[in-house]
């Protein structure tokens, strides 16, 4: 049974969905680089997208209204993590960007779960804190996480493309606030994209967690974690400022 909440602590956490509580299957696309000749291993390719995240970020930040949905920014993300693992054959990169626009469909390789995913949602509910996900997502967040076990762990999914609002748009958290009935004081966000989690988060007045599993986003104005269960601990620890 979670315990009685601690009024110290906050009354939920909202987490993104994307490379917080769930992530590409690395193997896949290992897998279907090997097809090309080009041999890299799911571990390297993991420690790529951190980097391709950081490299991302500028472009997010600057494209304001742009969506991190559409099929331009999905290409350039794929492509800056090929280039960071030192895929640079622009046939091999062709050929992989066609067969991930055509894999499993609309799920594509965001099909497994972060490894603390689970341990974290316990975490906090333990604690006495509510847990919801709010993600830029095509509308197939919510299958996966329920397929992935995670759904019950959480009281809601607000889904971009079910609401019409996305992030770093303050409106979709301030439509999470409304659904839980919080202020935002009382709430923290957990994310992996500075412009995209921590910026939009703090436009609706919330705090929030960035997570830097590789330490490549160097120095930010914001609490940093290496992984989504470590950011739960940092936020019950009474670690996250305004």
């Amino acid at each position: 049974m979670p315990r009685d909440h601690d009024e110290h602590l906050p009354k939920a956490i909202f987490f993104d969905a994307g490379n917080t509580l769930i992530r590409m299957n690395y193997g896949t696309i290992a897998g279907e680089l090997a097809r090309h000749g080009a041999a890299v291993t799911p571990e390297a390719l993991q420690r790529a997208e951190w980097r391709a995240r950081v490299r991302l970020d500028p472009e997010l930040g600057a494209a304001r209204g742009a969506s991190t949905e559409n099929r331009g920014t999905v290409e350039r993300y794929l492509r800056y993590l090929l280039g960071e693992a030192g895929i640079t054959d622009q046939a091999v990169v062709a050929a992989v960007a066609a067969w991930h626009r055509a894999y499993n469909v609309p799920i594509g390789v965001w099909d497994t779960a972060d490894p603390g995913a689970a341990a974290a949602l316990a975490l906090a509910r333990d604690r006495g804190v509510r847990t919801a996900v709010i993600s830029n997502s095509n509308g197939s967040v919510r299958a996966i996480l329920d397929r992935l076990g995670l759904l019950p762990s959480l009281e809601f999914v607000l889904d971009s493309s079910e609401v019409g609002a996305e992030k770093p748009d303050p409106v979709i958290f301030r439509l999470a606030l409304e659904r839980c009935g919080l202020a935002p004081g009382e709430v923290v966000y957990v994310g992996d994209i500075y412009s995209i989690d921590i910026l939009g988060a703090r436009a609706a007045d919330m705090r929030a967690v960035l997570l830097d599993p590789g330490l490549c986003w160097g120095w930010r104005d914001c609490q940093v974690a290496p992984d989504v269960l470590g950011a739960v601990r940092l936020i019950l620890d009474g670690r996250v400022c305004a």
